[in-house]
């Protein structure tokens, strides 16, 4: 387990408990089994949050773990077993489920959208629209669920958008710049048109190029000017709904903000007994 990773779960739990859990303390000093369950299907993501959870309450805690993450599990499944002192677990209940059912809404979102374009080469690729705090967490998730990370933040890969252009006062000047500098970095540019698109291919070290808000007619013709020359990678107003159509153009990336922001919680329950 990373600092960072043990950084996140212990700065949740001084949020939940401050001072003190007042309601535990009201708990006797014993000795309990408890589980937790899956209510719904899912793909379980966050074990490692989770075990940090109780286990920085409590290292006494003995949790046996039945799934891994990316393990798809059914409703009423039990994910783990905890042994240990009752006032300790229902302390860190909260905040353990809550890295679980968070990160498993990331990656069973994303599996359900990959399944949709599993018939054609595009992959799913996240973007930085994650929740603050958790975007490791969640793009991680994503991985679990069967999508490919993007850029981890503003410091791993360029990617010139459209206010980077108009302050650059072009496509071929702000690449260059870009070239210049960071040589290193892999670099996408973002065209909102088909001439912005051919300006692009006439350019040399570039990564791939984003297609921001095409038309699905108008991806289908980039995909026959990129056609051999660079990876193309389709983005925005992307959902359920059209991305299998997406997909169908023949695009090599879709990305998505969906899986990480529009996402609703799994319903997870830790019971004793």
């Amino acid at each position: 387990m990373s600092d960072q990773v043990l950084k996140i779960v212990q700065q949740a739990l001084n949020e939940d408990i401050g001072s003190g859990d007042v309601s535990a303390s009201l708990l006797p000093n014993i000795q309990v089994e408890a589980h937790i369950i899956a209510r719904e299907a899912a793909i379980i993501c966050g074990i490692d949050y989770a075990q940090y959870a109780f286990l920085l309450i409590d290292d006494s805690i003995q949790i046996d773990w039945q799934i891994v993450d990316g393990d798809q599990v059914v409703e009423n499944q039990i994910l783990c077993t905890l042994s240990g002192l009752a006032s300790a677990i229902v302390s860190a209940e909260r905040v353990a489920l809550n890295f679980l059912q968070t990160l498993s809404a990331t990656a069973t979102q994303t599996q359900y959208l990959v399944a949709k374009i599993a018939h054609t080469k595009a992959q799913l690729l996240d973007t930085r629209k994650t929740l603050p705090g958790l975007r490791l967490a969640q793009k991680n998730a994503v991985k679990c669920g069967g999508g490919v990370n993007h850029r981890m933040g503003l410091y791993d890969c360029i990617i010139l958008k459209e206010n980077h252009i108009t302050a650059a006062g072009s496509i071929k000047h702000a690449v260059q710049t870009a070239i210049d500098q960071y040589p290193e970095l892999p670099l996408i540019v973002e065209v909102e048109s088909l001439e912005q698109l051919q300006q692009v291919l006439e350019l040399d070290h570039i990564t791939r190029v984003l297609c921001d808000n095409f038309s699905l007619n108008d991806l289908s013709n980039a995909v026959k000017l990129a056609k051999g020359k660079l990876p193309l990678e389709a983005s925005g107003n992307i959902d359920e709904n059209n991305i299998s159509d997406v997909a169908d153009t023949g695009v090599d990336y879709i990305s998505t903000g969906s899986i990480t922001k529009n996402i609703n919680a799994i319903d997870l329950s830790l019971r004793f007994g």
